[in-house]
């Protein structure tokens, strides 16, 4: 759905000096298939989710989640890391306006303003490298987890469920 985006990462990525390849393969629905395809740990995956969060009965934003693909998002966590008092998970149409993709191909990278990041320090700290869709669901990108830190510069917040 997004080629502009693809091009907007690789862009990105090769003007910060990143080590990263790109695949493409089948398309996936599902991050347990997408480890499947890109030969990758469930874990290496970072997992992008568009989040609404309410602030006060007027104001709401919109928060890019990034989290490890075998863990669970905790909403009260995303809420409060913006100062918020509720998060749930954007429409369809929302997150594609954010995003320029659908759901299920978004990178763990905004290009749009209004949409804040935050990823989950554990997808800093558990591999070397992180793979992800690349704004199709067709094609993904694995590169080095540094340089996606130092790059992309997400803010890290605690964000995933205690198991």
């Amino acid at each position: 759905m997004s080629q502009a985006i693809f091009e907007k990462l690789v862009a990105l990525f090769d003007a910060g000096g990143a080590r990263y390849r790109v695949m493409t393969h089948a398309p996936v629905r599902t991050s347990e298939e997408a480890a499947c395809v890109r030969g990758t740990a469930l874990g290496q995956g970072a997992r992008a989710m568009v989040c609404r969060v309410k602030r006060t009965s007027t104001q709401r934003l919109y928060v890019l989640a990034v989290l490890p693909a075998d863990q669970q998002l905790d909403f009260d966590k995303v809420a409060a890391a913006v100062d918020g008092k509720k998060a749930s998970l954007a429409t369809p149409e929302e997150a594609n306006t954010l995003t320029d993709c659908e759901m299920g191909a978004v990178p763990p990278v905004s290009f749009h303003s209004a949409l804040w990041l935050i990823a989950d320090p554990g997808l800093a700290s558990r591999y070397d490298e992180i793979s992800f869709n690349a704004g199709l669901r067709e094609r993904s990108i694995i590169m080095a987890t540094e340089d996606y830190l130092r790059i992309v510069a997400p803010r890290l917040e605690t964000i995933v469920s205690k198991r």
